[in-house]
């Protein structure tokens, strides 16, 4: 007994997901640095004062000659769960706490240049569930971790203008951990499925693996400049980065079902026998689910920001930025398994998004500060594409934050940010072509998440 192509296409479905974590809303990471969280990220027109400004707006001068640095982490705690419409079961997310690094350094010379180097993750996090979420073979975890480098040159052209910018050299690392249900695989090429044989729908047999890097190239562009002695106001580019998977690793995994096949079934095996021992040749020597190699592609987008900022109340800054990212440039995702003789090309269908972003920060006569914000990000999946990987779905976020010296040289910043959703109806089962929203969703996914952000700031 073989399987047909199950190796071609165990990965198919939860690596259509995939792009959700790259492209959605709640994944693309805007925590870099304590001081933007606290504004609520309006932070490209009236950049923080430090060197976070190399993500924010690389075009922005440092206001004071010398070294300044930034060193610090946003601790990211989501949680998520599905409750289903017919049985009213809500099933937890199980995603585990994220800690995601920023590190930036500057230095402004006596002259017009500063030149200054960002580490910094952009698009990131973990979706994952448990072993009882009837949605894990679509997927039971995906982490797509990227970290961007960025080389950084800001001139001043004038007093009150400066632009800059540079290259972007991204590194990225995705893992897929997907469920297999058999009652969907046939037993041969021309053989019945096993649900056809009775096996029960969203029986798991075995548990898929895939691991992957990939490098990408890019550019980072910024201008700001100063419309009056109170206002300012900035733009940032940020380019897409394409990054090619093409030595991914697939694993499986063999899960027990407990199964016994009954008597006078079509695979003419005697009554009683145990469905496991005919899938184990499967997992080894030349079967189907045995260790292979898999490539696929997924582009992190292009960003862009406007903002403006005004500082015409005492020691206060009033910020508000418009994001734009271009996620409708995934329509589609290959999926290409080397040596298989069938390919797939995925649909994914999602939107461009746009936020707005307000933030206040007032200085005290000690050197402290005071933050807040508030934003608002749409979301960038369509109804059809709500899926167990990310429930996608229109979101609010609140945040608190301040700075305090603690030296002459250093300060340290904290922040805390609330991510709001009304929830968002969507389904557990992947999406055959032509199928609408109205039949894939079944239930409904809440999203919610705290961040606390510290970081370290240095001026030398």
């Amino acid at each position: 007994m073989t399987l047909h192509r199950v190796s071609r296409f165990a990965f198919t479905l939860g690596l259509l997901a995939l792009p959700s974590i790259a492209h959605a809303q709640a994944f693309g990471l805007n925590e870099i640095g304590s001081c933007a969280l606290g504004r609520a990220f309006a932070n490209t027109g009236a950049p923080c004062d430090d060197a976070s400004s190399i993500y924010w707006n690389p075009g922005t001068m440092p206001k004071s000659p010398g070294f300044s640095a930034l060193a610090g982490a946003a601790i990211i705690g989501i949680q998520g769960d599905f409750t289903q419409d017919t049985t009213f079961q809500r099933y937890d997310a199980d995603v585990p706490t994220a800690v995601v690094p920023h590190l930036f350094v500057n230095y402004r010379t006596a002259g017009r240049l500063a030149y200054g180097l960002g580490v910094y993750v952009p698009y990131g996090l973990t979706s994952q569930w448990t072993d009882e979420f009837p949605g894990r073979f679509a997927a039971k975890k995906a982490s797509l971790q990227t970290i961007y480098v960025q080389p950084n040159v800001a001139f001043a052209l004038t007093d009150g203008w400066s632009f800059g910018g540079g290259p972007v050299i991204g590194h990225s690392s995705v893992e897929l951990v997907q469920a297999i249900d058999l009652s969907q695989q046939k037993t041969s090429a021309t053989g019945p499925t096993f649900g056809q044989l009775g096996i029960p729908k969203r029986t798991e047999f075995a548990r898929a693996t895939l691991k992957g890097d990939a490098m990408a190239l890019g550019v980072h562009v910024g201008v700001h400049g100063r419309l009056s002695p109170v206002w300012e106001i900035g733009a940032r580019f940020l380019s897409s980065m394409y990054f090619k998977y093409d030595d991914a690793d697939a694993t499986f995994e063999a899960r027990p079902t407990g199964l016994t096949l009954a008597a006078n079934n079509p695979l003419n095996a005697p009554a009683g026998t145990p469905v496991d021992a005919l899938l184990a040749g499967q997992f080894t020597g030349t079967g189907a689910l045995t260790a292979q190699k898999v490539k696929t592609r997924i582009m992190h987008p292009a960003q862009a920001q406007i903002g403006v900022g005004y500082n015409g109340f005492a020691n206060t800054t009033i910020a508000i930025d418009y994001a734009w990212v271009g996620w409708k440039a995934f329509k589609e995702l290959p999926v290409d398994f080397q040596g298989a003789a069938t390919d797939r090309v995925l649909i994914e269908e999602y939107n461009n998004t746009s936020s707005i972003r307000f933030g206040v920060e007032h200085r005290l006569s000690n050197g402290a500060a005071l933050r807040a914000g508030l934003a608002g990000a749409a979301s960038a999946a369509p109804d059809v594409t709500v899926t167990p990987l990310l429930p996608e779905q229109d979101r609010g976020y609140g945040s608190i934050g301040g700075s305090l010296p603690i030296t002459k040289a250093f300060t340290v910043d904290a922040s805390y940010m609330r991510i709001f959703t009304g929830g968002r109806r969507g389904r557990l089962d992947e999406r055959a072509a032509g199928q609408t929203a109205e039949q894939l969703n079944i239930g409904a996914y809440t999203l919610r998440a705290n961040i606390f952000s510290l970081s370290l700031k240095a001026s030398l």
